[in-house]
């Protein structure tokens, strides 16, 4: 059996995750207007090297009302995820290692649906990483590597030891959601899941392959601020 078999809300989620993308790229947008921060930094901070930023939507199964409220399109999708009780977008600025680790908990399996995968840093010093250099930025479980993708979403468990790294020009973003294991998930339908054009999708953080999908401001100021960041 397959992810999709396992866990069909994985085929919503990329049905509407240029949604999703939306409303991400207006929460940086206000928060680069309004000079206020949006995101926060991740509160275990000792298991990570750089900037790692997040923005709660559940936690715990607590629902942060004011952040949804903000993102009306992605906290539906969320809400509709059995046994979801945790869901928020996950920022990996450029240069930050999120160093080997387990899960808070066994009753949870957690999804991620990657939403901007960046390019190489060509000067950044890789030597050091070991595995890690196979890709610009990834996530290893166990003996496993898993590599993002804009629109693309997979489940892994994270009680078993893992890391991420993001060795590349610009954050990484990802929906990060936490769903009980013992909660059922409904039967999948069995209809193929049909094929999305990824390859270059954000090239430049300009437009998808169609050109319809406008993306005002993921390439502004508050990531050229992280990269400069990065950089010194």
């Amino acid at each position: 059996m397959d992810q999709y078999e396992a866990f069909p809300f994985l085929r919503n989620l990329e049905e509407n995750w240029k949604d999703v993308l939306e409303e991400l790229d207006n929460l940086l947008y206000n928060e680069a207007a309004s000079s206020v921060s949006l995101f926060e930094p991740w509160h275990e901070k000792e298991i990570y090297e750089g900037d790692w930023d997040v923005y709660g939507l559940y936690a715990f199964g607590k629902k942060v009302k004011n952040n949804c409220e903000r993102c009306p399109k992605t906290t539906a999708l969320v809400e509709s995820i059995p046994g979801m009780v945790t869901a928020g977008f996950s920022g990996l600025a450029p240069g930050t290692h999120i160093k080997p680790h387990v899960g808070y908990t066994g009753e949870v399996l957690r999804c991620h649906l990657g939403l901007i995968v960046p390019s190489p840093l060509p000067d950044y010093d890789r030597r050091a990483t070991g595995c890690l250099t196979a890709q610009t930025c990834g996530l290893r479980v166990g003996d496993n590597l898993y590599y993002w993708a804009p629109g693309e979403a997979f489940v892994f468990d994270d009680t078993i030891e893992h890391e991420a790294y993001n060795w590349g020009n610009r954050t990484r973003f990802v929906l990060l959601i936490d769903f009980k294991k013992e909660v059922p998930q409904p039967e999948s339908d069995g209809m193929k899941l049909l094929d999305k054009p990824t390859k270059g999708l954000l090239d430049g953080l300009g437009s998808t392959t169609g050109g319809s999908f406008q993306l005002p401001f993921l390439s502004s100021k508050r990531i050229r601020d992280k990269l400069k960041k990065s950089s010194q």
